[in-house]
């Protein structure tokens, strides 16, 4: 039987749940690649406030979720900042990073993460989902298709 870019049901379903303190360990290199795999540096200390950030949990701030294998150890990242709109009553989520361990791709643990990051967007009653990727980002692009409408705006810098 050919393999489908889809999972199967039973490949999916992978376990996600918050960010932890005793997931630094594990969760460092997975960030670190997903910096690397955007040809960008971080410094260290903006790292370890990132990851207090996450702990922290609260609205208005980030939150990290984390896709865990069958030992509970992560295998993928989701970061999503919370953040009011000029535009609604309501709060926005924002997915700021999203990286899956590049040996366990194509499993459906990406879409396990953004469905993830809907609920805790719906518990909150945040009225919008997004992020942005880099044009380049093919393989993830693919997925976003899937599971997003693809917005017309572009991204400006200073």
């Amino acid at each position: 039987m050919p393999k489908s870019d889809t999972p199967a049901a039973a490949d999916r379903n992978t376990p996600v749940r918050p960010l932890e303190a005793r997931d630094k360990a594990a969760w460092l290199p997975l960030f670190k690649a997903y910096i690397e795999f955007y040809k960008a540096t971080v410094a260290d200390d903006v790292i370890d406030e990132t990851f207090a950030r996450l702990l922290s949990g609260t609205q208005g701030f980030h939150i990290g979720l984390v896709a865990v294998d069958t030992n509970d150890n992560p295998i993928g990242l989701a970061h999503v900042l919370f953040h009011r709109s000029t535009w609604a009553k309501t709060w926005y989520c924002y997915l700021e990073d999203l990286f899956v361990s590049p040996d366990i791709r194509a499993r459906g643990v990406g879409r396990d993460l953004i469905e993830a990051v809907y609920r805790e967007a719906d518990l909150r009653g945040a009225t919008r989902t997004y992020w942005s990727t880099q044009e380049f980002n093919y393989r993830a692009r693919g997925l976003y298709d899937q599971v997003a409408t693809k917005s017309p705006f572009l991204q400006y810098r200073r």
